[in-house]
């Protein structure tokens, strides 16, 4: 799962470095991430997102008891009667779409944007039921350990939406990537998890039955979360509401700077979270709460090497935007632009990929109530943090309230399940990301230091090459501050990490300080 969600990861950075090149950071690119709003919300009404974190603990229930012929039947149900209802709605939205427009982005005001955004949102919506099927072929996979076709599912979409804007660009502009949408959902969250599911043994029957007792236990779980604002959803909604009182081309920058964070973000939290959350709901069901709190801990614990990480690239954030997206129409201010934005966005990375793996602990024990109370409690708390950071800092202050909403949210969740499962390990968590964070700091302020010293060095730093050498000499020089800090400060997963790439250079075996004898 790490290796797809990284792949996917940087098929999704072409496909944001396909969009700059033919659209830059200008109004078309801001339309397009604007029709990107309803459908959103659609997604999370009807908890496509969510499918593998209430369905898998139902249907692994079924599987643990031996019946797995209820477990289909469960799967029918669900899949038949939520998808009646969700075709209804991507049909209602579909004939109201000018006017949801203009009520989930208020800061438009131009008509010709506005129309943009309504045809590509129509093109956009269909493919909301694909990904509801998906998720739902994707979350039995999930439940019976297999993880090879839902990991093909982002990859293919990416390359569907790459593949629209390429083929189809010269003729229809930034419309063609709405196409592209439509056509990678179809082929990577349909037919390939129907394949998925089919090898799996799937068991699809033509049935309705509102009255299943575990359609009512799904509603149940999943409604908590539609009504609750969860972190990454509230994220997309936010970004778009108060990037549309920016100027032209504020939504796009702060959307390519948002995908670079969550590059970073799915490698690690994502990554760990998916892959971990089948063995958390099979200890759930194993009353096994003792085993699910080391896990989760053990897992934060990794999370925090997303901390010095995200000061690397916070260093680096003007050359790695330049390298990565500056070409065709995204010109030297939006790659300024974009780095602003960036700054602010990875000083909350690590909340970001904390709260993938929080969260599963109480999808995991079918608790979702109190992760929807709390996460829209946060999520509330931020707003003001949106209107101020707009109205003093601009794109700045909207970076910034993202990130310090995604802190909040994540230190109140994590602060309430250790309460209520008594987590002693948690003190551990705590301390080591203190000590990241103290460690990162110092070795941000050398490495920037640093950088300045090189570049009275380095010939011409405003071109690719002159960047690519600065990046190269900077990130040696971060891998060695790292490690260093890493043997002082005994922070043991970061001497894993050493050791790991000096045995993978010597081809040796040294074991981590201690680790043998625990």
């Amino acid at each position: 799962m790490m290796a797809s969600i990284f792949l996917s990861r940087l098929t999704g950075l072409a496909r944001e470095m396909v969009i700059a090149y033919i659209g830059g950071a200008g109004a078309d690119v801001d339309a397009y991430q604007i029709a990107f709003v309803i459908p959103e919300i659609l997604n999370h009404v009807v908890a496509s997102g969510f499918l593998s974190v209430t369905f898998i603990p139902i249907f692994t229930a079924y599987l643990v008891r031996d019946k797995e012929d209820d477990g289909w039947a469960v799967f029918s149900t669900v899949l038949n009667s939520v998808g009646i209802i969700l075709g209804v709605m991507i049909l209602a939205a579909f004939m109201l779409a000018p006017r949801l427009i203009q009520v989930l982005a208020p800061g438009v005001q131009n008509p010709e944007l506005a129309a943009r955004a309504v045809r590509m949102t129509r093109i956009i919506l269909p493919a909301q039921l694909l990904f509801f099927a998906g998720g739902m072929l994707m979350a039995v996979q999930f439940a019976r350990e297999r993880f090879f076709f839902p990991a093909l599912a982002p990859l293919v979409y990416n390359l569907g939406i790459i593949s629209g804007g390429l083929i189809l660009g010269p003729w229809l502009g930034m419309e063609a990537f709405s196409w592209g949408v439509l056509c990678g959902a179809f082929v990577g969250n349909f037919l390939l998890q129907y394949w998925g599911a089919r090898k799996a043994g799937m068991k699809w029957r033509m049935r309705v039955n509102l009255k299943h007792p575990d359609l009512k236990k799904y509603i149940c779980l999943t409604l908590p979360l539609i009504i609750g604002l969860t972190m990454t959803f509230s994220t997309e909604i936010f970004l778009k509401y108060f990037g549309s009182f920016l100027p032209e081309g504020g939504i796009s920058a702060l959307n390519y700077a948002f995908r670079m964070m969550l590059m970073l973000v799915g490698l690690f939290g994502q990554a760990v979270g998916v892959a971990s959350f089948p063995f958390l709901a099979r200890l759930a069901a194993e009353k096994n709460f003792e085993q699910m709190n080391r896990l989760l801990d053990h897992s934060l614990r990794y999370l925090s090497l997303v901390i010095p990480l995200s000061v690397l690239l916070m260093v680096l954030r003007h050359e790695v935007v330049m390298i990565i997206f500056q070409r065709g129409r995204f010109d030297a201010a939006a790659t300024e632009l974009t780095a602003r934005a960036l700054l602010f966005l990875l000083v909350g990375s690590f909340g970001f990929a904390a709260q993938t793996i929080v969260v599963r602990g109480y999808y995991a024990i079918q608790n979702t109530l109190l992760p929807a109370i709390f996460g829209t409690l946060a999520v509330v708390m931020s707003l003001p943090l949106y209107w101020y950071g707009l109205r003093i800092a601009g794109i700045s202050g909207v970076a910034l309230a993202v990130t310090l909403s995604a802190v909040l949210q994540v230190l109140v969740l994590y602060g309430v399940w250790n309460k209520k499962s008594h987590n002693r390990g948690s003190r551990s968590v705590y301390a080591l990301y203190g000590r990241m964070l103290l460690i990162s700091a110092g070795i941000g302020f050398m490495l920037e230091a640093f950088k300045t010293i090189l570049y009275r060095h380095v010939s011409d730093g405003s071109t690719i090459t002159g960047s690519l050498i600065v990046i190269a000499v900077v990130t040696a020089a971060f891998f060695v501050m790292l490690a260093v800090a890493g043997y002082l400060f005994r922070v043991a997963e970061v001497e894993a990490m050493a050791l790991k790439l000096v045995n993978r250079m010597t081809g040796r075996r040294t074991e981590v300080r201690g680790q043998k004898n625990k």
